[in-house]
């Protein structure tokens, strides 16, 4: 009688045990977590440094935003690249995540860009041929989705892929269309 006491008393510390392990697991689950990133695409190639804050909801969603600027000056680089007069960006972002991971895995995104740069524009000029360009700044608004995915390692580092595209909404440059994308590499905590 004292054995199949002491069995079931072992079987319920064990369960009870289990059941709280699972419970901890579950609350680390909940967590909110942050995350740093650095698109190095943008860096690279188009000499942009591309930093972004990240923080999840919920295991499906989180919100972030990113901010870009221009290092150097690429006037008259003919390889300077896609939207090259853009000088400086914020964009605030949300986006929704199809997996069965934590805030992680196959994405999309809804963005909003607050973008300025400068419109470049030739003048025709025999007489000064220096000065047969001209340069106007300009500050604007993109509205825009993006799809990607995000892969995240046990001890935090993060790889992710994305491209999307937007649609400038107060036409104060020639640019109708922005661009959004890259390879960036972070580390979530």
């Amino acid at each position: 009688m004292k054995k199949t006491y002491l069995v079931l008393l072992v079987s319920v510390l064990f369960s009870v045990s289990m059941f709280s392990q699972e419970s901890i697991e579950n609350e680390m689950q909940l967590e909110n977590f942050n995350e740093l990133k650095v698109n190095m695409t943008n860096l690279i190639i188009f000499k942009w440094f591309d930093v972004a804050y990240e923080r999840t909801i919920n295991e499906e969603a989180s919100f972030g935003i990113s901010f870009l600027t221009k290092i150097g000056s690429d006037k008259g680089d003919d390889n300077a690249g896609l939207d090259e007069y853009r000088t400086f960006s914020i964009t605030p972002y949300y986006r929704h995540f199809f997996s069965k991971k934590y805030a992680q895995g196959f994405f999309v995104e809804g963005f909003a860009m607050i973008h300025s740069g400068e419109d470049e524009f030739y003048n025709f000029n025999d007489i000064d041929p220096d000065s047969s360009y001209t340069y106007e700044k300009y500050t604007d608004l993109a509205i825009g989705v993006s799809t990607g995915a995000k892969f995240i390692t046990k001890r935090g580092f993060i790889a992710e892929i994305y491209l999307g595209i937007g649609r400038d909404m107060l036409g104060q440059s020639d640019i109708e269309i922005v661009g959004r994308g890259g390879i960036a590499l972070g580390y979530r905590f």
